[in-house]
Protein backbone atom coordinates (compact mmCIF):
# COMPACT_ATOMS: atom_id res chain seq x y z
CA UNK A 1 0.00 0.00 0.00
CA UNK A 2 2.81 2.28 0.97
CA UNK A 3 4.43 1.60 -2.56
CA UNK A 4 0.63 2.41 -4.49
CA UNK A 5 0.66 5.89 -2.26
CA UNK A 6 4.71 6.80 -3.12
CA UNK A 7 3.26 6.36 -6.57
CA UNK A 8 0.15 8.32 -6.34
CA UNK A 9 1.74 11.05 -3.93
CA UNK A 10 4.83 11.43 -6.82
CA UNK A 11 2.47 11.85 -9.50
CA UNK A 12 0.88 14.32 -7.97
CA UNK A 13 3.80 16.06 -6.88
CA UNK A 14 5.02 15.97 -10.82
CA UNK A 15 1.43 17.17 -11.84
CA UNK A 16 1.73 19.92 -10.42
CA UNK A 17 5.10 21.18 -11.11
CA UNK A 18 3.50 20.47 -14.95
CA UNK A 19 1.21 22.39 -14.24
CA UNK A 20 3.46 25.26 -12.39
CA UNK A 21 5.97 24.71 -15.71
CA UNK A 22 3.09 25.17 -17.88
CA UNK A 23 1.33 28.04 -16.55
CA UNK A 24 5.02 30.49 -16.69
CA UNK A 25 5.08 29.07 -19.93
CA UNK A 26 1.71 30.57 -21.33
CA UNK A 27 2.20 33.16 -19.02
CA UNK A 28 5.70 34.18 -20.87
CA UNK A 29 4.13 33.59 -24.26
CA UNK A 30 1.05 36.07 -23.89
CA UNK A 31 3.82 38.54 -22.66
CA UNK A 32 6.17 38.60 -25.14
CA UNK A 33 3.12 38.22 -27.57
CA UNK A 34 1.11 41.31 -26.21
CA UNK A 35 4.76 43.37 -25.81
CA UNK A 36 5.45 42.47 -29.84
CA UNK A 37 2.40 42.84 -31.35
CA UNK A 38 1.52 46.41 -30.57
CA UNK A 39 4.95 47.64 -32.21
CA UNK A 40 4.03 46.18 -35.77
CA UNK A 41 0.16 47.04 -35.31
CA UNK A 42 0.97 50.64 -34.76
CA UNK A 43 3.20 51.11 -37.63
CA UNK A 44 0.99 49.44 -40.07
CA UNK A 45 -2.06 51.94 -38.57
CA UNK A 46 -0.33 54.84 -39.69
CA UNK A 47 0.55 53.65 -43.18
CA UNK A 48 -3.02 53.07 -44.21
CA UNK A 49 -4.98 55.20 -45.92
CA UNK A 50 -4.76 57.38 -49.27
CA UNK A 51 -1.30 58.30 -50.39
CA UNK A 52 -0.70 60.97 -53.41
CA UNK A 53 2.26 60.13 -55.04
CA UNK A 54 5.72 62.08 -55.44
CA UNK A 55 4.49 63.55 -58.53
CA UNK A 56 1.31 64.39 -57.92
CA UNK A 57 0.05 62.08 -60.56
CA UNK A 58 -1.31 59.29 -58.50
CA UNK A 59 -3.72 58.32 -55.43
CA UNK A 60 -2.64 54.63 -53.11
CA UNK A 61 -4.72 52.69 -50.93
CA UNK A 62 -2.74 51.21 -48.37
CA UNK A 63 -5.01 48.48 -46.27
CA UNK A 64 -4.45 45.08 -45.09
CA UNK A 65 -5.04 42.66 -47.23
CA UNK A 66 -5.38 39.32 -45.26
CA UNK A 67 -2.02 38.90 -43.09
CA UNK A 68 -0.21 41.21 -44.90
CA UNK A 69 -0.20 45.11 -46.08
CA UNK A 70 -1.07 46.06 -49.70
CA UNK A 71 -1.80 49.25 -51.86
CA UNK A 72 -3.59 49.62 -55.02
CA UNK A 73 -4.10 52.56 -57.14
CA UNK A 74 -6.88 54.70 -57.14
CA UNK A 75 -6.75 57.85 -58.70
CA UNK A 76 -4.92 58.59 -61.98
CA UNK A 77 -3.94 62.28 -63.16
CA UNK A 78 -4.89 61.92 -67.00
CA UNK A 79 -6.36 63.74 -69.78
CA UNK A 80 -9.24 62.79 -71.55
CA UNK A 81 -11.40 59.63 -71.00
CA UNK A 82 -8.80 57.38 -72.52
CA UNK A 83 -7.87 55.46 -68.80
CA UNK A 84 -3.87 54.71 -68.57
CA UNK A 85 -3.06 51.02 -69.58
CA UNK A 86 -0.12 49.17 -68.24
CA UNK A 87 2.30 47.34 -70.48
CA UNK A 88 0.05 44.26 -71.03
CA UNK A 89 -3.10 46.58 -72.29
CA UNK A 90 -5.08 45.69 -68.99
CA UNK A 91 -6.26 49.29 -67.06
CA UNK A 92 -4.43 50.74 -64.50
CA UNK A 93 -7.62 52.03 -62.19
CA UNK A 94 -7.36 49.80 -59.17
CA UNK A 95 -4.08 47.82 -59.92
CA UNK A 96 -2.39 46.11 -57.15
CA UNK A 97 0.69 47.80 -57.46
CA UNK A 98 2.54 47.33 -53.69
CA UNK A 99 2.19 43.86 -52.56
CA UNK A 100 3.42 41.40 -49.44
CA UNK A 101 4.46 44.28 -47.39
CA UNK A 102 5.57 42.62 -43.67
CA UNK A 103 7.26 44.25 -40.78
CA UNK A 104 11.09 44.11 -41.33
CA UNK A 105 12.61 42.03 -38.67
CA UNK A 106 15.47 43.95 -37.83
CA UNK A 107 13.76 47.31 -38.62
CA UNK A 108 10.44 47.26 -36.87
CA UNK A 109 9.59 50.97 -38.19
CA UNK A 110 9.95 49.54 -41.72
CA UNK A 111 7.84 47.05 -43.61
CA UNK A 112 9.25 45.25 -46.75
CA UNK A 113 7.05 44.09 -49.72
CA UNK A 114 7.22 44.54 -53.74
CA UNK A 115 6.36 46.86 -56.03
CA UNK A 116 5.00 46.83 -59.84
CA UNK A 117 5.75 49.30 -62.27
CA UNK A 118 2.90 48.75 -64.78
CA UNK A 119 4.75 50.63 -67.72
CA UNK A 120 7.27 47.38 -67.95
CA UNK A 121 5.65 44.73 -65.55
CA UNK A 122 8.88 44.41 -63.67
CA UNK A 123 8.67 44.04 -59.98
CA UNK A 124 10.85 45.18 -57.57
CA UNK A 125 11.77 45.01 -53.92
CA UNK A 126 10.16 47.81 -51.75
CA UNK A 127 10.59 49.55 -48.45
CA UNK A 128 7.60 51.40 -46.98
CA UNK A 129 8.00 53.64 -43.74
CA UNK A 130 6.41 56.62 -41.82
CA UNK A 131 8.66 59.68 -41.64
CA UNK A 132 6.05 61.93 -40.19
CA UNK A 133 2.55 61.72 -39.52
CA UNK A 134 1.48 62.64 -42.83
CA UNK A 135 4.39 61.47 -44.83
CA UNK A 136 5.67 58.27 -46.60
CA UNK A 137 8.64 57.21 -47.67
CA UNK A 138 9.22 54.36 -50.18
CA UNK A 139 12.02 52.90 -51.82
CA UNK A 140 12.23 50.12 -54.38
CA UNK A 141 15.46 48.75 -55.50
CA UNK A 142 16.68 45.67 -57.82
CA UNK A 143 18.65 43.48 -54.65
CA UNK A 144 19.71 45.75 -52.48
CA UNK A 145 18.39 48.99 -51.05
CA UNK A 146 21.78 51.02 -51.79
CA UNK A 147 20.72 50.66 -55.33
CA UNK A 148 17.15 51.45 -55.15
CA UNK A 149 15.34 55.41 -55.45
CA UNK A 150 13.07 57.09 -52.70
CA UNK A 151 10.25 58.52 -52.91
CA UNK A 152 8.44 60.95 -50.23
CA UNK A 153 4.43 60.45 -50.87
CA UNK A 154 1.88 62.46 -48.52
CA UNK A 155 -1.51 61.72 -46.86
CA UNK A 156 -4.13 62.37 -49.47
CA UNK A 157 -7.09 64.46 -47.79
CA UNK A 158 -8.46 66.13 -51.21
CA UNK A 159 -11.62 64.54 -52.88
CA UNK A 160 -13.04 61.70 -54.19
CA UNK A 161 -11.81 60.23 -57.32
CA UNK A 162 -13.86 60.40 -60.46
CA UNK A 163 -15.34 57.38 -62.88
CA UNK A 164 -12.32 55.14 -63.60
CA UNK A 165 -10.02 56.25 -60.60
CA UNK A 166 -9.74 60.27 -62.54
CA UNK A 167 -8.41 62.15 -60.04
CA UNK A 168 -9.66 66.08 -59.78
Amino acid sequence: MNGQGMVVRSGRRLGSIARGWMAIFVFCALVLGVSLQPASAATDEKLMGYWLSQDHDGVFLIQQCGDVVCGRLVGMRYDGTDVPRGHDGKVECNLMMLTGFRTMQDNARKMQGHILDPDTGHVYDAQIWNDGPDVLKLRGYLGLPLFGQTQTWTRYTGPGMGPMCKMP
